[in-house]
């Protein structure tokens, strides 16, 4: 440990160079502004400045991603907060209750929340670098494809149990979601599914398009549904700021998604997706709050933007010490260090110090500077809500386009979003809770991918899965979690159904 202070010490002198510094507020900057729009997300923008790679020496480059990186995290959760458009998949948990918040007027909380979570969680997850890399690492490769498999199965039971009032429509939406992540190939045989003929659909559906179509096409449609008048604006009450009660509400919750989101960020494939609703649903469970939930739960934002933050260092751990890219941002980030002729692994630490340490040092500052940058723009944020409803929808509609359209560059992916807003628009028509078919589209292919290699390593039975100690027990886990409630509930109700009177 002593070593790593010392190593991480001689990071920031490194870091707080002059150039560097402006290199890792340029990079927060641009990523806060690319979180903002759906779809050009901080994979996309590292993969577009890849070029400066020519240019530029190594250590500022990736002072510069690495701001990027984080930037994009924040960045993603203001429109999902203010719009219910999530800028990235991270975010679209944050939506649930964030957008609920600011329809309440209670938008500058939320915000403040978010960044002020954002700090603290990437702080710590970043401590957690530092100290705790090795050991993470150890932890998460004695993970195998059949406990991977049960993991995602568990997340599933808490879905249909934590998003949205009933059991049955959670499943019926996390079934849509399932069903959405087929289309495409067979990833065992190649053969197509559910594509219809289509070429466009072999590659199946993107996530960042099915969540901007199902959030904020589905959305704008359904307020042009309901006719909502030209003058109508959300209102806005209260402090821009969080109050005492906020902070008290607030802070086990960044705490407690710090500790969700590090470790899960850790684990190859597991991204920020299914930390984030880890962290909703605990938090859910635990909220002395439960009538505001679905209304605006600031314990809803806190938990699964610390957790999305706190995610996102946790998947540096495997790519600087083992050169293990476990999501989209990373894979890129490890395409630069091979522009550079650099090769992520143990030996990375010893050979070139400077860089990883320098790195790792800014984003300590980088989380500095995200906190000085945006909570005075809270406000500015905010005015959008002034804007009255069928512009802003309008806006929405152009955003979300733009957004879509850039992602591959393709006029296929607007009529694929429209399709996907249509079918938002239908759910949400009918009270079906969206973040299920999102969920069941992000990790129903993981879902798939590790039970077939599960049953490859194994003997092709269901020993497989449930016959390793350590599948069985999440599984287990996971029933408990999504059946604990109902049964407690019907306990509580049994004795006051026995209490009150027949009718003769």
């Amino acid at each position: 440990m002593g070593e790593s202070l010392a190593a991480l010490g001689n990071g920031f002198l490194v870091a707080l160079t002059p150039m560097h510094l402006l290199w890792c507020l340029a990079g927060v900057a641009l990523g806060t502004a690319v979180g903002v729009l759906p779809g050009i997300g901080p994979a996309l923008t590292v993969s577009l400045l890849l070029p400066i790679t020519y240019s530029v020496e190594p250590t500022a480059a990736f002072i510069m991603f690495a701001g990027i990186y984080y930037g994009a995290m924040y960045g993603g959760s203001t429109t999902s907060i203010l719009l219910n458009t999530p800028g990235e998949t991270a975010t679209i948990v944050t939506a649930l209750e964030g957008n609920a918040m600011a329809r309440a007027g209670r938008g500058g909380a939320a915000l403040a929340t978010s960044a002020i979570g954002s700090f603290v969680a990437g702080t710590l997850a970043t401590a957690g670098l530092v100290l705790l890399a090795q050991p993470a690492v150890a932890l998460a490769l004695m993970l195998g494809p059949a406990e991977y498999f049960a993991l995602i199965v568990a997340a599933f039971a808490i879905v249909t149990g934590t998003l949205g009032d009933s059991r049955v429509r959670g499943l019926a939406s996390l079934g849509v979601g399932l069903t959405l992540g087929l289309v495409g190939l067979d990833p065992r045989d190649g053969q197509a599914r559910l594509t219809f003929g289509s070429r466009y659909l072999l590659d199946g559906i993107d996530p960042i398009i099915a969540a901007v179509g199902l959030f904020a096409v589905g959305e704008a449609i359904y307020a042009a549904w309901l006719g909502a008048a030209a003058g109508e604006r959300v209102p806005l009450k209260g402090s821009l700021l969080m109050t005492r009660e906020e902070w008290r509400r607030s802070w086990k919750p960044w705490l407690r998604g710090t500790a969700i989101g590090f470790p899960m960020g850790v684990i190859p494939a597991g991204g920020s997706e299914l930390p984030t609703l880890m962290s909703y649903a605990a938090e859910r469970r635990l909220s002395s709050h439960q009538d505001e939930w679905g209304r605006g739960a600031i314990e809803g934002v806190a938990g699964p933007e610390a957790a999305n933050n706190a995610a996102a260092a946790g998947t540096l751990v495997p790519l600087l010490t083992l050169g293990l890219p476990t999501s989209a941002t990373a894979a890129m980030l490890l395409a630069a260090f091979q522009q550079y002729g650099l090769k992520p692994g143990p030996l990375l630490f010893s050979d070139e110090p400077s860089l990883v340490w320098g790195m790792i040092a800014s984003l300590f500052v980088g989380n500095a500077l995200l906190l000085a940058l945006n909570l005075p723009l809270v406000g500015i944020w905010v005015r959008l809500l002034r804007v009255p409803q069928p512009y802003l929808h309008a806006g929405i509609l152009v955003l979300a386009s733009v957004g879509a359209y850039s992602v591959h560059g393709s006029a296929a992916d607007l009529i694929a979003l429209a399709a996907v807003g249509v079918i938002g628009f239908a759910l949400r028509l009918r009270d079906f809770p969206l973040a299920p078919v999102v969920i069941g589209l992000l990790l129903g292919p993981m879902a798939e991918l590790q039970l077939t290699r599960a049953l490859a390593v194994g003997d092709g039975g269901w020993r497989s899965v449930l016959g390793r100690p350590g599948a069985a027990t999440i599984l287990t886990l996971g029933l408990l979690v999504a059946v604990a409630p109902a049964a407690v509930n019907a306990l509580r109700r049994a004795p006051e159904q026995e209490r009150s009177p027949t009718r003769p």
